[in-house]
């Protein structure tokens, strides 16, 4: 027996405009560009894979389950661009079979730079989450799976029962993924580690063509499943965890419906539950009550992007480094202002996705750093968001801070 943990993420950053060096208007975003790329997933991903998901969880009632996990910019342009998906989220969640997850407010990487920041968009995310679903999550997913002990320490004290990261090889060192673990200093915190191998399969492999196992369907992902380790150490009686963390935008944006994606999505579960192996779904939470024996010793930084695992998507050049230490910075005038638009300014600079942009890994032959990138190259992002900060500055008095 498996207990198969499905986690969606639903993200989208606030886009900067083209701001020069020249400007003063303090309306830094493009609010165009980003209500276009909101309702263009709109239609391919949220909309679509949501009314299956939503079908499948009233279908199996109780015996198909899901956790979602949604920033507070993705959740606030939908309110602005695309109320009809905040309404589909809702009726997704009263089925009673999802479970919300908690997170930073502003996806940022508020933890390696500010605690005390960190704290505030995670409290301000719950918050939204308690008033937009009903729900109080106990379980904590960080910007990109960023995890090491550290951050569990800190989220165990925070009041968490729960949290994900990226079961790495060199993390996981020999064991399976599907264990359940506990950190060194927090044994009270469970913590899941995706299994990035059967995900993959599905968020970045479905439509190749020239991999072995295409095409992927639901019969034989079942089939790989069932060939998991019948036996978890420490689990009290879940089987093997099969952790299958992604974007959500993988149904219909990242894999596109032609690929037959969303037919996937709507056969996995039955062929899940119909394993004579007598597979079942779990939430995060359902996890989260039972025993962790393994011990999960993290001293540097994971994440779940790129083969390396780490920082380096965000902070692997210089460039990324100054505008992050530039930008944080930039906290205490930016607080002492008592300015909400400049707080909210600021604090939706802290999105990661603005580094990322600036990153110089694979630039010239990899897409997935380029995916809806507005800037023509990493350097075209650095300088324009540091003239964004550089106004920033100026309206908290702070610019001889900068250097």
């Amino acid at each position: 027996m498996a207990s198969v943990c499905l986690y969606l993420q639903l993200h989208q950053p606030f886009r900067l405009r083209r701001y020069s060096v020249f400007d003063s208007d303090h309306h830094y975003f493009d609010d165009l560009r980003n209500a276009e790329i909101c309702r263009k997933v709109t239609h391919k991903s949220y909309l679509p894979a949501g009314r299956v998901l939503l079908q499948l969880l009233n279908q199996h009632q109780g015996e198909f389950k899901i956790a979602l996990s949604m920033t507070g910019t993705v959740l606030d342009q939908f309110e602005a661009f695309a109320p009809e998906v905040l309404d589909l989220l809702k009726q997704i969640v009263a089925t009673g079979h999802a479970e919300v997850l908690s997170e930073t407010y502003h996806h940022s990487l508020a933890f390696i730079y500010s605690r005390e920041e960190f704290r505030k968009q995670v409290e301000l995310h719950r918050s939204r989450v308690e008033g937009l679903f009903g729900q109080t999550p106990r379980v904590f997913r960080n910007t990109e799976l960023l995890y090491n002990n550290d951050v569990a320490h800190f989220i165990a004290h925070m009041g968490y029962d729960a949290m994900l990261a990226e079961g790495a090889d060199r993390v996981v060192a020999g064991r399976s993924p599907g264990e359940l673990f506990h950190p060194p200093e927090s044994p009270q915190l469970r913590v899941l580690l995706r299994n990035y191998r059967l995900s993959d399969d599905i968020a970045y492999r479905f439509s190749n063509r020239s991999w072995a196992s295409w095409p992927l369907t639901a019969e034989k992902f079942t089939g790989w499943v069932d060939q998991l380790d019948t036996v978890g150490h420490g689990t009290g009686g879940l089987g093997r965890l099969c952790n299958l963390f992604m974007d959500f935008e993988t149904f219909g944006e990242h894999q596109w419906a032609e690929t037959g994606i969303l037919d996937f999505l709507a056969r996995f579960p039955a062929g899940v539950l119909a394993s004579p192996n007598k597979h079942r779904f779990v939430t995060p939470s359902n996890v989260a009550d039972h025993t962790a024996d393994e011990v999960l010793d993290v001293t540097h930084m994971t994440s779940w992007a790129d083969s390396e695992r780490d920082v380096s998507a965000w902070l692997g050049n210089a460039m990324q480094s100054n505008a992050m230490h530039e930008l944080y910075k930039l906290e205490p005038a930016v607080k002492e202002s008592k300015d909400a638009q400049i707080i909210e300014s600021w604090r939706r600079l802290t999105t990661s996705d603005h580094c990322y942009y600036m990153s110089t890994k694979f630039w010239a032959d990899g897409e997935v750093h380029k995916y809806f990138n507005p800037y023509e190259s990493p350097y075209d992002a650095y300088i324009n968001f540091m003239n964004v900060l550089d106004n920033v500055a100026s309206r908290v008095g702070a610019s001889g801070r900068r250097g």
